[in-house]
């Protein structure tokens, strides 16, 4: 075997022993292929529609079964305020609507959950399109009504469609998840890697006062971020803070430790700065930005890309923070995202406290 032979066999051995990163590097294009490929799309389904009429009238009622049979719209028996995340679309028709269009017209009112401005015009398009398809079929023959039907659009909460409602609150999850995860992850594998966890280790602190210490300082760093990222946000974006900075400021403090909970997690279990590096980016950051809800719909993911997104923390944070900035909703509407994440928090940190070795 020659010189260089040995070389190349010496590095396939170094790649190979480190199956995590080997692990990561095969797994990351198969990932975001079927992310991308399959997953991820930004087509109008499922999306929740109530139906919302002054007295019973078949022909709405035929119009809602079409609607239902559809592929893009669900109608909910519920008609609920979009706070609650019950509907994304309410079709509203006015008294007597069926004998209005016949003899001089009538008005349908369409509200759209405008929250995320991405979604909301194709979905009020779609829907009004479904409508005017209906009653196309429903007059086929006879003789169309002679001022016809008059469709009204108003968009909740973002009336401008302004991106920026959108995006800022999902860009928050992510800038403080890159923050704390990646960051506490790879200063803690560092200190393994320069020896300098031998000296703390042997010190006569505790295992919990050690790993307190150590998130202290990303947390003030991350609070200090999240202040001037929400000064941008109200002051340059025109982003409004509508439930309350009071609120705003207690979920994002909740996230934080939990972010900090999952870098603290990582330094556990890997031994070098690339591996937490890759690891924070592969299970933590990119499914952040994918199945979070930041950019593409979780009702339009297969089922088994729904249930992931459950476990994906910057999920239920963007999805709590959007309601209380944008819609201006109090606890009461967001206190099912505060529970999940703090119960994440707990559980993170028990495994972190548990896996934390006091011998290298």
């Amino acid at each position: 075997m020659t010189q260089f032979e040995a070389f190349v066999r010496k590095e396939f051995f170094h790649i190979f022993r480190d199956t995590r990163t080997l692990l990561i590097i095969v797994g990351m294009p198969i990932v975001l292929i079927t992310l991308f490929g399959f997953a991820l799309s930004l087509e109008i389904r499922n999306v929740n529609v109530a139906i919302m009429a002054k007295q019973n009238d078949p022909m709405i009622n035929r119009l809602a079964d079409r609607i239902n049979r559809s592929d893009c719209f669900e109608v909910t028996d519920v008609v609920s305020i979009m706070r609650r995340d019950v509907v994304d679309a309410v079709l509203m028709f006015d008294s007597g609507f069926s004998s209005q269009l016949l003899r001089d017209g009538a008005q349908l009112s369409v509200v759209s959950d405008a929250s995320n401005p991405l979604l909301a015009p194709s979905e009020a398009m779609y829907l009004i399109q479904a409508v005017n398809d209906f009653f196309a079929d429903e007059f086929e023959g006879m003789a169309q009504p002679q001022a016809g039907l008059t469709t009204n659009v108003r968009m909740l909460y973002n009336p401008q469609l302004k991106s920026s409602y959108n995006f800022v609150p999902g860009v928050m999850g992510l800038i403080l998840m890159i923050i704390c995860a990646l960051m506490t992850s790879v200063t803690i594998v560092r200190e393994k890697e320069s020896g300098t966890m031998e000296v703390l280790l042997v010190s006569p602190v505790r295992k919990l006062t050690m790993l307190v210490a150590k998130m202290i300082p990303y947390f003030v760093i991350a609070t200090a971020v999240l202040i001037i990222v929400l000064i941008l946000a109200y002051t340059v974006l025109k982003v409004p803070l509508s439930g309350g900075l009071g609120l705003i400021l207690g979920i994002s403090l909740l996230y934080i430790i939990l972010s900090l909970a999952l870098g603290l997690l990582v330094s556990t279990f890997t031994k070098t700065q690339l591996s937490a590096t890759l690891i924070c980016g592969m299970v933590f950051i990119v499914p952040s930005m994918f199945l979070s809800d930041l950019v593409f719909p979780i009702e339009n993911f297969p089922v088994v890309f729904k249930w992931m997104a459950q476990i994906i923390p910057a999920k239920w944070y963007i999805g709590a923070i959007r309601k209380v900035m944008i819609e201006g909703v109090s606890i009461m509407y967001v206190w099912k995202d505060i529970v999940i994440m703090a119960a994440m928090t707990v559980i993170l940190i028990g495994l972190s406290f548990r896996n934390y070795k006091e011998r290298l």
